[in-house]
């Protein structure tokens, strides 16, 4: 056990000091200093209570998915009862009180239609996502489940969380933490963001953007006064048109929607050079885009972003290629904005801002100082116990020490991990963890010399026997710091993150390398004795 190659002994110090040299920027930029930033290294990120940042709690309607859900359905019905059979003849179609019904001219044609529908009924999952009733003979009524409609709310706010990730992640910010809370609820921390209105604009941009044919038979008068043809529904114009305050019919089924997109930027308009975004369907969705197009020219249609009307174009060719250009009264940060709203997917339910705070800077710096201190103060008094009780053994056991916190640094730095304030106590505890292990193999080297064991012998069944215990208590806490992980949040992750790493250094240094400083002392001195 005490034998140590060299070719060992480098590959033991360069992993070392590879390690601790990656902590060098993260302690300096703890410290206030900033030369090392031209260099664009590797550095700790710090977590909301350290750095400050904003903090915001988001709500969605349950409700608004029931009726995204009823809306939808409705096109798929109306769709699959024309494709399936020709022959199928129904009229009055309605959405009243959340629920889909139809009427029948022919009351036969019921198991048909409940054949035709069974995939909507049914859905993909265990339980039915609707229910089929018939009232009168010949209405059908299509009932959405509580299971159901559980499901598709759970996933819904599941999207959404990866929609807020996606476009808090485009703006460049460090370790955000997004997670769920409750039912319907998303908690948002972005670390460093001190001004949180650019991203509750962000967040609070539904970014639902349909293209629809505008009802060309409604009446101006009807419409502002907001009375709508059957099939068709009415929008208002966005504070940036030109038409601002007015309002417009569209067809409410029949059009796109901006899920076909396949990307988005913000560029400009070759004729008047204001900014504009340009987008790109998928290959469905341009292949739709150009039938619309195509079957729809020299009428209007009218490009709609979260129930607002942006612009209602005429067509005046058929638009294919699967391109096209959003216009609207845009800045260029607008149009960025949409750009990267429509590039993270469109929220498929809309968030309200319940809460939110700032957290200054001040608070964060006071933590890292009285942190530091306390990681300090219990430094000194461990390495002066050491010293003073195991001798030349104690002065290994403190450079163990020093650079196992260099390299639980170095190692969060290459992981580009957040350490917050519950990290700096996973620190604390980590320093007691390192030299607790050095206590134990120091204690049993003890013990062997008592027993008459020689000097060699009794440092080699020492590390060994130690060792033992000293893995078996790391792997108990390594199992705590992964459920911790796994199943905590936030701060108790940051904890989690700094334990684990912690423990896998400080079996490194507290056994790897002070076995390696004593083999080498032995081999060189070769005492007659210990004093330890």
């Amino acid at each position: 056990m005490l034998d140590f190659p060299l070719w060992r002994r480098v590959f033991l110090w360069g992993i070392t000091l590879v390690l601790a040299a990656l902590a060098i920027p993260s302690i300096m930029g703890l410290s206030g200093d900033t030369w090392h930033e031209q260099f664009d290294l590797p550095e700790i990120n710090l977590g909301l209570d350290l750095a400050g940042g904003s903090h915001i709690l988001l709500e969605a309607d349950p409700a608004q998915v029931a009726e995204q859900r009823l809306v939808s359905t409705e096109e798929s019905v109306i769709q699959i009862l024309t494709d399936a059979d020709p022959d199928i003849r129904f009229s009055d179609v309605s959405t009243l009180n959340g629920q889909l019904s139809f009427m029948l001219e022919n009351p036969g044609d019921i198991d048909r239609v409940r054949d035709a529908l069974s995939n909507i009924i049914n859905g993909t999952g265990v339980v039915a996502e609707w229910r089929l009733e018939v009232e009168d003979g010949n209405r059908v009524i299509l009932i959405q489940t509580e299971q159901g409609l559980n499901e598709a709310i759970d996933n819904a706010m599941n999207s959404a969380t990866e929609v807020v990730r996606r476009r808090i992640d485009s703006l460049g910010t460090r370790e955000p933490t997004i997670i769920r809370q409750g039912d319907n609820r998303i908690v948002v921390q972005v670390p460093g963001l001190e001004d949180p209105e650019a991203l509750k604009a962000l967040l609070g941009q539904t970014a639902e953007l349909e293209f629809k044919l505008v009802d060309v038979n409604a009446l101006p008068t009807d419409v502002q006064q907001g009375v709508a043809n059957p099939g068709s529904e009415i929008f208002p114009f966005a504070d940036t048109s030109e038409q601002v305050g007015q309002s417009i019919a569209v067809r409410r089924l029949g059009g796109i929607r901006g899920d076909r997109l396949e990307g988005a930027q913000q560029s400009f308009d070759p004729q008047t050079n204001e900014p504009v975004v340009s987008i790109q369907f998928d290959a469905q969705g341009g292949s739709r885009f150009c039938s619309l197009t195509t079957e729809n020219v020299n009428r209007p249609f009218a490009i709609i972003l979260d129930g607002q009307v942006l612009s209602a174009p005429n067509i005046n060719e058929p638009i294919c290629g699967g391109q096209a250009q959003i216009s609207g009264g845009f800045t260029v940060d607008t149009a960025n904005n949409l750009a990267i709203s429509l590039n993270s997917g469109a929220l498929p339910v809309d968030l309200t801002v319940v809460e939110e705070r700032t957290v200054g800077p001040d608070l964060g710096r006071d933590s890292i100082v009285k942190g530091g201190i306390a990681m300090a103060v219990g430094t000194l008094l461990v390495i002066a116990l050491m010293i003073a009780t195991y001798g030349r053994f104690g002065v290994y056991s403190t450079v163990a020490l020093v650079l196992n916190v260099l390299m639980i640094l170095g190692i969060m730095a290459f992981m580009n991990t957040t350490l917050t304030l519950p990290g700096i106590a996973g620190f604390v505890l980590t320093i007691g963890a390192a030299v607790d292990a050095n206590v134990l193999i120091n204690e049993r080297i003890r013990e062997e010399r008592r027993r008459g064991r020689r000097v060699i012998a009794a440092v080699e069944t020492g590390y060994k026997e130690a060792s033992r215990a000293i893995y078996d208590a790391n792997m108990t806490n390594f199992i705590a710091g992964v459920l911790l992980f796994l199943f905590g949040s936030g701060p108790v992750r940051g904890f989690a993150v700094v334990l684990i790493i912690g423990l896998f250094t400080s079996v490194f240094t507290a056994v790897t390398l002070t076995r390696m400083w004593v083999a080498g002392w032995l081999r060189d001195k070769r005492p007659s004795d210990l004093v330890i």
